[in-house]
């Protein structure tokens, strides 16, 4: 998998003309140029990096080839692989083999698309699983959040907020332009009324699952770090309950934090 750049911006609305002036300018451009610049990658990734060079050089025009083909095929994909409900092919940020696999995931592709996925399977054993990216950006289809996990004597800080039944692991959506560590700060003091101390921020993991309160084939990809803190724990904003939650009480929690609950007890962090 290729890690991207996590830097996201909304599409403009798109004018048809353009689009299509736009798209014959590219066909003519590829056509005269690309076989030139084909053979000479072919010809500098050999004599910088040897034969080693030609596969990355390789590896990179396919998966750029696959996310082509999920934009091209996109209609005809989620007719034949995939059930209603299911998450939509489509994201000219993803390839054919990471939708493949969240559909996998999620239960949702067709008898045709399980026959796919086995045959990918039979080649690269979890191909589509693997080829899952959690770096794509984010669309109608993918809600992008950042999570705080703290726990202390085996129990995780968890949140409700007003109005809700189910307790969340503290965090939120990102603003424009903010990165990880901004996002998280601003939404841990705005929820918490505490300051991280952005120094001891530590990747955990992203997860991924069903969103709450939505279509099935809405989900929220969960980008989770680690940290200290200034200050007293207190509810703000919209927070009306701050507990300390072990993993018995995952059925409290929403799916993408049950994920996050089963890796926490894996590493043995959760009690």
């Amino acid at each position: 998998m290729i890690l991207k750049k996590q830097v996201y911006r909304p599409d403009k609305k798109a004018n048809p003309v353009i689009g299509l002036l736009l798209f014959l300018i590219s066909i003519v451009l590829f056509a005269i140029s690309g076989p030139l610049g084909f053979i000479y990658g072919i010809l500098h990734s050999l004599f910088t990096k040897g034969f080693r060079g030609v596969g990355e050089y390789l590896l990179k025009i396919a998966i750029s080839i696959d996310q082509l083909g999920n934009v091209q095929m996109q209609h005809l994909l989620n007719v034949l692989w995939i059930k209603e409900g299911g998450y939509k092919f489509g994201n000219r940020d993803e390839t054919i083999s990471s939708a493949l696999g969240r559909n996998n995931k999620l239960g949702t592709l067709t008898g045709f698309g399980r026959m796919i996925d086995k045959f990918l399977d039979l080649i690269d054993p979890d191909h589509s699983l693997n080829s899952i990216d959690y770096y794509i950006e984010p669309s109608e289809q993918i809600i992008d959040k950042l999570a705080w996990i703290y726990i202390v004597d085996g129990k995780i800080l968890s949140t409700r907020s007003k109005g809700k039944s189910k307790y969340y692991i503290p965090g939120g959506k990102r603003e424009f332009g903010e990165s990880d560590a901004e996002a998280l700060f601003r939404e841990i003091k705005e929820e918490l009324s505490v300051t991280l101390e952005l120094r001891s921020l530590s990747f955990i993991g992203i997860f991924e699952a069903s969103a709450d309160g939505h279509k099935p084939e809405i989900l929220v990809r969960m980008t989770c770090y680690s940290a200290d803190y200034s200050g007293a724990l207190q509810p703000d904003s919209e927070i009306e309950e701050i507990v300390w939650l072990t993993y018995e009480d995952r059925e409290k929690v929403s799916e993408v934090d049950k994920l996050i609950f089963d890796y926490l007890k894996d590493q043995a962090l959760l009690v």
